[in-house]
């Protein structure tokens, strides 16, 4: 087993090649990547055209500052997703000081909720994607199809008390995405500069 401290070898991989400029290997980030980041940032600011200039934004920002990562703090994965939060965060506030700047609809506080349901949507996003399929999928059947702990068991193909598990740690991680320190969230900043 794995010590906890020393980082996934794909991502000390890729954290090289791309301090040696390598731009296969941003190529083969965004491939594996793009995806998750276009998402978490089309939750945040809820706009396609603004999505994909954040999701731009954060692939040349890895590839401007590739030491900016630290794999022994952190999964690549969660780095970008925290990447990709603040930069969305920022862009969702700029625009909206902006509008209300020129005299658009609402107030500062409006936004700060805005703001603040955006960055916990993206990271109940983030936890969703995160959480192993077992998981992901017994919440998808419950939730989506609508179906209680014994028809998801029958699905899965998994005893009641198995899907009752599956069903009780899945909620139980998406409840931290509240919470910005949760061990399920991306962390704040996470060595971005």
């Amino acid at each position: 087993m794995a010590h906890r401290d020393v980082p996934p070898r794909w991502d000390r991989k890729m954290q090289q090649r791309l301090s040696r400029g390598e731009a296969a290997a941003l190529g083969e980030l965004y491939d594996r990547f793009a995806s998750l980041v276009h998402g978490l940032a089309h939750r945040v600011v809820g706009d396609e055209r603004a999505a994909d200039a954040i999701t731009r934004d954060v692939f040349a920002h890895v590839w401007e500052h590739p030491d900016a990562y630290d794999p022994k703090r952190e999964p690549l994965r969660t780095w970008l997703a925290t990447l990709t939060n603040r930069l969305a965060v920022e862009r969702l506030r700029t625009t909206g000081t902006a509008a209300l700047a020129r005299g658009g609809p609402g107030t500062t506080e409006d936004l700060e909720r805005t703001l603040r349901h955006a960055s916990v949507a993206a990271r109940a996003d983030y936890i969703v994607q995160s959480m192993p399929a077992p998981l992901r999928d017994a919440l998808e059947l419950a939730y989506f199809q609508r179906r209680d702990y014994h028809q998801t068991a029958v699905d899965l193909g998994v005893t009641d008390d198995e899907a009752r598990r599956r069903l009780r740690l899945g909620l139980q991680l998406l409840a931290t995405a509240h919470d910005t320190e949760a061990p399920g969230a991306p962390p704040r900043i996470g060595g971005a500069a």
